[in-house]
This record gives C-alpha cells, structure tokens and sequence, in this order.
C-alpha cells in the first residue's frame, strides 16, 4: 500500500506553538501572522499563503526593533 493519498501539495502553515499576540501591532510574535491570516489560513489558496509566508521576514524586523524603552530613558527628567 503506497503513503502517496497521505501527501498534500500544501503550503504549511509558519506556525511554531508560541501564540502571543502583540498588542499594539496584532500580530502573532511566534510566525508573525496577523489575527486575520490565522484565522483564514486553512481557507487561503495556496498563492495567498505564499504571499503571506513572502511577507513575514520583514514583519520580524518591525516587531523585533527596540523602540526606546529604559536606555533612552536615562538622564531625562
């Protein structure tokens, strides 16, 4: 019996298990995918996943820059 009816022609989803929604942005900080891709994921063509997963790299790079925090901070009153 051959495992072939198992396999799929599927984008995968980029999802890593580490659900936190950022909450100014709303987007996922483990794949970077906005609320709304998650939810319609399972019903994108395989084109509009493609055209997700494309953008995701640069949405790492917005939410991973530092925007101030303490070290800017320091020696204002």
């Amino acid at each position: 019996m051959s495992d072939d009816i198992w396999k799929r022609d599927e984008v995968e989803s980029p999802c890593v298990n580490i659900c936190v929604v950022h909450p100014i942005a709303r987007i996922c900080t483990g794949c970077y995918r906005s609320i709304d891709e998650i939810t319609a994921w399972s019903r994108l063509s395989p084109d509009a996943r493609r055209a997700v997963l494309k953008d995701l790299p640069d949405r790492k790079v917005e939410l991973t820059k530092r925007r101030g925090g303490r070290k800017s901070r320091i020696g204002k009153s």
